[in-house]
């Protein structure tokens, strides 16, 4: 469908590098094992809709969930965040405040905890971190002290094990955290016997993005543009719309990429198929652009696009390209 590292909005302020293009996930049952939060499979609770809006200024997704069964299922659920790199930062992302991030249940606030973990090459390591005194989330002046505060055996080990990355001089290191920090957002939930009940998310996203970017037709044999394209479902005609508006512009890079992304596959850990599935995703300009993988698409707007489906089961994530363009 379609109509590196520079970060802008929030992910600026704290200087943060998103590892998936920010947005949000699914809910999904969970439980909490050593080691971290597991999501598990539900054979008792049937998605039987879900109603996705996302777009760069909020996301809003309401479910309706029927227990199948003949008693009160008692549960935590949870709701993946985005990952992001721990690079040292000067401002901790605080996601309880900073995306406003809302459950309402039947129409009443829920109570929310937000679980973060750390993450390296897909193994939990928050244990070993919070050991050695050092923060997942890395705070610069915080996970500075607490890398002196080290023995320096303990910090070439964490080097070794590629964690952490010197990018200073060697007499005045300048530490880089190499995990992944991972927020979930976990409530406990009540699925009263043979009843529906009603579950509504709406948070201000956090989306990636870059200014200028890898669209240029100098950038399309690189893997990152590859990857890009594949990710996005970037086709031929998305990129003749995309080189008509450059040819327009005062510059050739006065456009910038907002990247957006939800974690769709955890809606297959419910009983079945969602019965009834529908995505809306808004460009927000009328003159951008937008590429997102998906069958059926739909223009409803100046900048909306819809997708519906029955008994749908999703089986991989939703990434969202926008491109917008400098205003003459």
């Amino acid at each position: 469908m379609n109509a590196l590292r520079t970060l802008w909005s929030t992910i600026t302020v704290v200087a943060l590098v998103a590892a998936v293009p920010a947005a949000r996930a699914n809910d999904s049952m969970a439980a909490t094992a050593i080691g971290g939060l597991t999501l598990v499979k539900s054979d008792a609770i049937r998605m039987d809709s879900e109603d996705l809006y996302i777009s760069e200024k909020q996301v809003r997704v309401a479910y309706r969930f029927t227990n199948t069964t003949d008693r009160d299922i008692d549960t935590l659920v949870a709701f993946p965040l985005p990952d992001y790199v721990a690079a040292p930062t000067q401002v901790v992302l605080d996601f309880a405040n900073d995306i406003r991030f809302e459950t309402r249940i039947d129409g009443k606030p829920a109570k929310l905890d937000f679980v973060q973990q750390a993450i390296f090459k897909g193994q939990d390591i928050t244990a070993r971190l919070t050991a050695l005194g050092v923060p997942p989330v890395a705070q610069y002046h915080i996970f500075e002290a607490a890398l002196k505060a080290l023995p320096k055996s303990e910090v070439d080990r964490l080097v070794q094990d590629g964690l952490l990355q010197n990018i200073g001089a060697p007499d005045q290191p300048d530490w880089l955290a190499k995990w992944l920090v991972r927020t979930t957002v976990t409530r406990t939930q009540v699925f009263p016997a043979g009843k529906t009940v009603s579950v509504e998310h709406s948070y201000n996203p956090l989306p990636g993005g870059s200014v200028g970017g890898g669209l240029d037709r100098r950038y399309r044999k690189e893997p990152d543009f590859a990857a890009k394209k594949k990710a996005y479902c970037i086709d031929d005609a998305f990129i003749r719309g995309f080189e008509a508006r450059q040819k327009t512009l005062r510059e050739p890079n006065a456009y910038s990429e907002v990247w957006l992304a939800y974690v769709l596959k955890t809606g297959a850990n419910w009983a079945g198929p969602i019965r009834d599935f529908r995505l809306v995703v808004d460009k927000g300009d009328p003159d951008a652009l937008v590429s997102f993988c998906a069958a059926g698409v739909k223009k409803t707007g100046p900048t909306t696009f819809e997708v519906r489906a029955k008994d749908f089961t999703p089986k991989q994530d939703l990434n969202v390209l926008i491109v917008k363009f400098e205003k003459p």
